[in-house]
C-alpha cells in the first residue's frame, strides 16, 4: 500500500470510528464508553526552561490536528540521557531549523529526548495543546495545517529507540489523543506516510503499530 493510500485509509477509518453507535466509540476494534479514559498530561519542559530563542515572527495558532506525525531527528544516538543532554539537542534542532532551514522557529511542536524528556517545541505549542488547538509548524511539508509533529531524538534506521523514549511517546500520544479526541489507530502516522523520507527510520516505523496499541491501552484506562 502506498503512503497516500495509508493516509486515506487512516482518514476513512477515523470517520468510521467517529460514526460509531451513540453508546460507545470504536477504538482498536473495541467498544469504549463515549467518555474514554482521559490520559493525563506528561511533564513537558517549556521553552523558558530549555531557554529557547524567540521566534523570528509571530506564531500562528490554528485549529486542532487530525494526525500525530512521528519523526526522528536523525542525530546521533547518544548515551547521555540526562535533562541537560535533552536541552542540548533541543537547542541543536532549533538552531538547525532557524539558521540552516531559514524557518521562523523550531519546526515541530514537541520533542522527546533519548532519556525520555518531553520538551515544548515551536512557540505557544504547549498553551495551544492545552486549549485544544495547535500551532502552525514546519514539521510535515504540505501537511502542516492539520498535523502535529513529535520529534524523537536519534536515528532509527537500523537501531531501536530507547525504552524511556518509547514510553514517553506513548504517554505523549495518549495525552494528545485525549486533548484532540483522536483515535490512535487512525491518527498516529510516520513522517514517511506524508513525505518522501526515511523518517522516522525503518525500526521505529515498524514499531508504530505497537505505539498505537499501547496508546489505545492507556485510553482504555
Amino acid at each position: 500500500m502506498t503512503a497516500p493510500e495509508n493516509i486515506q485509509l487512516a482518514r476513512v477509518t477515523r470517520r468510521t470510528l467517529l460514526g460509531a453507535s451513540a453508546g460507545g466509540v470504536l477504538l482498536g476494534g473495541l467498544t469504549l464508553p463515549t467518555a474514554a479514559h482521559a490520559a493525563p498530561a506528561p511533564r513537558c519542559y517549556t521553552r523558558t526552561e530549555w531557554s529557547a530563542r524567540p521566534p523570528k515572527s509571530p506564531t500562528q495558532v490554528i485549529a486542532k490536528p487530525d494526525h500525530i506525525v512521528i519523526h526522528h531527528t536523525a542525530s546521533a544516538n547518544v548515551t547521555d540521557y540526562s535533562l541537560a543532554a535533552a536541552y542540548k539537542v533541543q537547542h541543536w534542532i532549533q538552531d538547525l531549523h532557524m539558521d540552516t532551514n531559514g524557518w521562523i522557529d523550531i519546526g515541530n511542536q514537541l520533542t522527546i529526548s533519548r532519556g525520555g524528556f518531553l520538551m515544548e517545541g515551536r512557540s505557544q505549542s504547549l498553551s495551544a495543546i492545552n486549549n485544544g488547538q495547535n500551532v502552525l509548524g514546519a514539521q510535515t511539508a504540505n501537511n502542516n495545517s492539520h498535523t502535529i509533529g513529535i520529534e524523537h531524538e536519534g536515528i532509527y534506521v537500523t537501531e531501536n529507540v530507547t525504552t524511556a523514549l518509547f514510553d514517553m511517546s506513548v504517554l505523549t500520544c495518549a495525552w494528545l489523543c485525549t486533548k484532540y479526541g483522536l483515535d490512535p489507530h487512525a491518527a498516529i502516522v510516520g513522517h514517511r506516510d506524508y513525505n518522501t523520507t526515511q523518517c522516522p527510520g525503518d525500526v521505529f516505523y515498524a514499531r508504530l503499530p505497537e505505539l498505537r496499541d499501547r496508546v489505545a491501552a492507556v485510553l482504555l484506562g
